[in-house]
């Protein structure tokens, strides 16, 4: 019988053909790790709890701390955040289906150059952002979106611009995380792509409705702890506990190995000497350097891009806003150096831990965000697979809280407000806001499938 290579770790993924240890053409290639029935539980069991939960926190506040549910504590919450929670909403709202899935991605293709060159091309965005948040709360402190700024500034026709942008943003935000989100359920647990795409914001919609902008700052510092609390779970396993790997001697040693293969990880896998290699672009084609060409494109790409995202984005505008002066510029910084630690462990953990284990992932898998949940699924097994499948969840519900207030902020206050009924009170414009929450949320399933 053929011998395998020295860092096989499970036969399950090599057959012996002939006198060779072939490597099978997929990770995923047969059924999903779990059944539907766990799928659409985490779907909607997560989601009915949080939308009880932090609407019977937004509940509590309103019946022993006195606050209003007016149509300015919905879009605000009082403007009197402290920064503890304006720090965990960053977080939530900056990390996507992406932030998971795809930093792991660029480990896998670059080595520890992508970790790196994710986690701080998209946290100088939020660091620079705390410096204009100040200046929100000092020059236009009853200000409710960064359309209204504009307007007050630069008139109508910069108004329709900035709108357009902002709206856009929202929407191709949204349809990411709902994408991203819905393509992982799927290929570990075969629930229908387009039935999780609809059932994901639903929850996230009902405690919304319930609590406006308080209620998404409330459910986002529970959706942040469950994130990190996993986080943690898997850079342990990784570099501390388990079998396969262990010890950080461990992965750089097998990472040096894979390097020294004949071929490109990226290229199709047909024998298992064959499936990975040296990184064109990287120094002396290694994945454990950070002179890479290739990962400094994709830092310049992730820096330039993502000022769009951010400063585009009324969600931070929003999050701004509804902050306590003496809190603005903490929380923000804050809020991205905690960040930073999201895709920058996860993805030299679960990245790097697929390179390391040599796993049979094709480039078009890679690129559709599942490296991490095969390097879970290697490591754990299903117990693996529900984790990130629940840090998945906490990411994409959080994150889309965030994009229903935006939302319905700018549709509030920058169109029904300012075009529609200038004399709006406060309970047509908390109707409007509601309204318009419901109608979002509906409408992101339709975004996503499209």
């Amino acid at each position: 019988m053929a011998s395998c290579p020295p860092f096989q770790f499970s036969s399950k993924y090599y057959s012996v053909s002939g006198n060779d240890c072939v490597r099978q053409s997929s990770f995923f290639g047969g059924k999903p790790v779990l059944n539907q029935g766990v799928g659409y539980s985490v779907i909607l069991g997560f989601g009915a709890f949080f939308a009880i939960f932090t609407s019977f926190l937004v509940w509590l506040e309103k019946r022993y701390v006195g606050s209003r549910h007016t149509s300015e504590w919905f879009n605000t919450a009082g403007r009197n955040v402290k920064t503890g929670l304006i720090a965990s909403v960053i977080v939530s709202q900056w990390t996507w289906a992406a932030t998971i899935l795809q930093s792991s991605n660029v480990a896998w293709e670059y080595g520890i150059s992508g970790p790196f060159w994710y986690a701080s091309g998209a946290t100088i965005q939020v660091l620079l952002f705390g410096v204009i948040a100040i200046e929100i709360k000092r020059k236009a402190p009853y200000a409710h979106t960064v359309c209204e700024i504009v307007k007050a500034r630069w008139g109508t026709a910069a108004h329709l611009v900035f709108l357009g942008f902002c709206f856009l943003t929202n929407i191709i935000v949204t349809a990411m995380l709902l994408l991203g989100g819905s393509a992982v359920v799927n290929a570990l647990t075969g629930v229908n792509i387009y039935a999780a795409s609809f059932l994901i914001p639903l929850g996230v919609v009902v405690y919304t409705l319930a609590g406006g902008l308080k209620a998404t700052f409330l459910a986002s510092y529970i959706h942040s702890v469950i994130v990190h609390v996993v986080l943690v779970i898997f850079v342990y396993l990784v570099y501390a506990a388990s079998s396969e790997l262990g010890s950080p001697n461990i992965v750089y040693r097998r990472l040096l190995e894979v390097a020294s293969k004949s071929r490109s990880c990226q290229e199709p896998i047909s024998h298992v000497g064959q499936s990975c290699g040296p990184v064109t672009g990287n120094f002396k084609g290694s994945y454990v350097t950070m002179l890479s060409s290739g990962g400094l494109v994709f830092g310049i790409i992730n820096i330039v891009g993502n000022f769009g995202t951010v400063f585009v984005d009324n969600g931070y505008w929003v999050s701004a806003i509804a902050a306590r002066p003496s809190s603005t510029h903490k929380g923000y910084l804050l809020g991205g150096l905690v960040w930073f630690a999201v895709p920058f462990s996860l993805a030299t953990s679960l990245g790097l831990g697929a390179l390391a284990l040599d796993l049979p992932i094709t480039a078009s898998e890679a690129s559709h965000g599942l490296v991490p949940p095969a390097t879970a699924i290697a490591l754990m097994g299903k117990g693996g697979s529900i984790l990130l499948l629940t840090m998945l969840f906490m990411a994409v519900t959080s994150a889309g809280s965030s994009e229903l207030i935006a939302v319905s902020s700018l549709c509030t206050y920058d169109i029904y407000r300012t075009y529609i009924n200038p004399e709006a009170n406060g309970k047509q414009i908390l109707k409007v806001s509601r309204g318009v929450v419901l109608g979002f949320g509906c409408f992101m399933g339709i975004l996503a499938v499209i």
